[in-house]
C-alpha cells in the first residue's frame, strides 16, 4: 500500500510543479487539479470545510482554478500530510491543530485546557487580527501558509463510567491522541490516558481495553462510538480547532489574483463550516440520546475543580508558547 501511495505522491509532485508557477498573464492558470488532503472521514466538518473551500475557489476563478479533495488518509495520516505539505508535494491540507505541535510548538496554544466554555468566545479569539498575525508567523517559520481556522465545536468525553464529581475521573482508561499536553491533562484529573490510533478505538471500547475516549460530537456519531458508551460527559475541555494551510512557497508563487481568490474562498468556507458545525452538533446530541447514551452536563463546581487540577498543564503550555500568544488568545472579558 505504501508503495502505491509513494507512486501516487510522485505523480502529484510532477503535476504540481509543472502547473503552478506564475505567468505574465494571470488568466493563464493551473490546468491540473491541485490536491487538498485530510486524514478525516468524509462526513465531518473537516471535509465540509475542505470541500466548500475547493468549490469556492472553482467558482471565484470561473473554473480556472481547481482543487480536488482527498479525505480518509488516502494521501497519508496527519503527520505524513504535514511533511508532504512542507516538502511541496501537497499544496493544501486541512487538519486539527493537535498533530501540528511537534512541528510547530506554538500550536500548543489550542491545548490550553478548559480555557473556553462558549464556542463563540473561542471563535472571536481565533479571528482576532493580532492573534492571527502571530499564528501566521508561526506557520510561515515552519514552511507553511496559514489560510484560516474553523472548528468542530468542543471535544467531549464519552465513557462507560458515570461522571458526577471530579473524583469519578480517577482510574478511567481513556484513549487520547499522541499529544503530551492532552495526556498530562487527563493525568491531572486522575485518569489513566492511553495514546491509541483512532482506528483501534471502537474495538478498544468493545473489548474493554479502554473505558473512555474524547472527541468532538460528530466523531462520536460518525464512528458509532455511542454504541459502546453509556455516557457522554460535556467536559468541553478543548476546542477542536481545524486549520487550512498551504505550502508557503506554493502560495507565494501564485499570482496576486490567485492569492485573492484563495483568501476569499477561505473566508467563505470558514463561515459556512461554522454554521454547519453548530447545526450538526445539535442533531448529533439528539441522535446520541435517542440511541441510549446519557448526556451529562457538568456543574460549574466540577468545572472549577477541573481548572484547578490542570493548572500545571496550563503553566507548562504558557512557557512553551510565550505570554504574547497566550494573552492574545485568552483576553480578559
Amino acid at each position: 500500500m505504501k508503495k502505491y501511495i509513494s507512486i501516487f505522491m510522485i505523480l502529484f509532485s510532477i503535476i504540481i510543479f509543472s502547473g503552478c508557477a506564475k505567468t505574465d498573464n494571470e488568466e493563464d492558470v493551473q490546468v491540473y487539479d491541485w490536491p487538498l488532503a485530510t486524514a478525516s472521514p468524509e462526513d465531518t466538518i473537516t471535509q465540509i470545510y475542505a470541500q466548500k473551500f475547493a468549490d469556492e475557489v472553482y467558482r471565484l476563478s470561473d473554473g480556472k482554478m481547481k482543487i480536488r479533495v482527498y479525505s480518509n488518509s488516502i494521501l497519508g495520516g496527519d503527520r505524513e500530510l504535514l511533511e508532504s505539505c512542507k516538502d511541496g508535494d501537497i499544496p493544501f491540507i486541512v487538519q486539527n491543530t493537535a498533530p501540528q505541535v511537534s512541528f510547530m510548538p506554538e500550536t500548543a496554544i489550542f491545548d490550553l485546557p478548559s480555557s473556553f466554555d462558549d464556542i463563540e468566545d473561542l471563535r472571536e479569539s481565533i479571528d482576532d487580527k493580532e492573534f492571527i498575525n502571530l499564528m501566521e508567523d508561526v506557520y510561515e517559520d515552519a514552511g507553511y501558509k496559514l489560510l484560516g481556522f474553523t472548528d468542530q465545536g468542543f471535544r467531549i468525553m464519552t465513557s462507560n463510567k458515570k461522571v458526577e464529581d471530579i473524583s469519578d475521573f480517577k482510574g478511567q482508561k481513556i484513549r487520547t491522541m499522541e499529544n503530551s499536553n492532552h495526556i498530562n491533562f487527563w493525568k491531572d484529573l486522575g485518569a489513566n490516558p492511553t495514546p491509541m490510533s483512532f482506528s483501534e478505538v471502537y474495538i478498544g471500547l468493545q473489548q474493554n481495553t479502554i473505558d473512555a475516549q474524547e472527541n468532538p460530537y460528530e466523531v462520536v456519531v460518525s464512528s458509532k462510538l455511542y454504541e459502546q458508551q453509556k455516557y457522554l460527559i460535556k467536559t468541553n475541555h478543548l476546542p477542536h480547532v481545524i486549520s487550512l494551510i498551504s505550502n508557503n512557497d506554493f502560495y507565494n508563487n501564485l499570482s496576486e489574483n490567485q492569492q485573492n481568490i484563495i483568501d476569499e474562498a477561505t473566508k467563505i468556507a470558514k463561515e459556512y463550516s461554522r454554521k454547519q458545525c453548530d447545526e450538526r452538533i445539535i442533531s448529533r446530541m439528539d441522535y446520541i440520546e435517542e440511541n441510549g447514551t446519557e448526556i451529562i452536563e457538568l456543574s460549574s463546581d466540577i468545572k472549577e475543580k477541573i481548572i484547578e487540577a490542570c493548572s500545571d498543564v496550563y503553566e507548562d503550555i504558557k512557557k512553551q508558547v510565550g505570554n504574547d500568544l497566550v494573552n492574545s488568545y485568552i483576553k480578559e472579558k
